[in-house]
């Protein structure tokens, strides 16, 4: 998968998620929250789930892994690129974008800007829980 997370500080706090037995999720990839505690491999705009610490593989039998909530990470822009401070939403697979006032209302904000980014720009990401 492209675009992974780039660990720069931390992560302090991680968290168990379950995963579907049959799927690949590739280490620091994004994640979102799909239901009940449920982790999937980010797809779009959807609650934040953390980020995969350790890599799955298809064959793995592997149901638990590790997201971290917490840290500084270089993160993808999704292309619309934003400011210094902004809070950021998953945007598209392993992309982030500026979120919405609707996105504080339905906890899909998953960090903090910590420098400007131009479209599609790496930046660096504070992530926790700011709404």
């Amino acid at each position: 998968m492209a675009n992974e997370a780039i660990q720069v500080e931390g992560p302090y706090a991680v968290y168990d998620l379950t995963v579907a037995t049959g799927t690949a999720i590739p280490q620091f990839t994004l994640l979102q929250l799909t239901d009940n505690r449920t982790g999937s491999a980010s797809s779009g705009a959807q609650v934040w789930g953390g980020i995969a610490m350790t890599e799955k593989t298809t064959t793995d039998g592997v149901v638990n892994m590790g997201a971290a909530k917490s840290g500084i990470w270089n993160l993808k822009d999704s292309g619309s690129g934003g400011s210094t401070g902004a809070l950021v939403v998953l945007a598209a697979a392993n992309t982030i974008k500026d979120a919405s006032a609707a996105d504080l209302l339905t906890g899909k904000v998953i960090g903090r800007r910590l420098q400007d980014a131009a479209g599609s720009e790496v930046t660096e990401i504070q992530l926790g829980d700011f709404a």
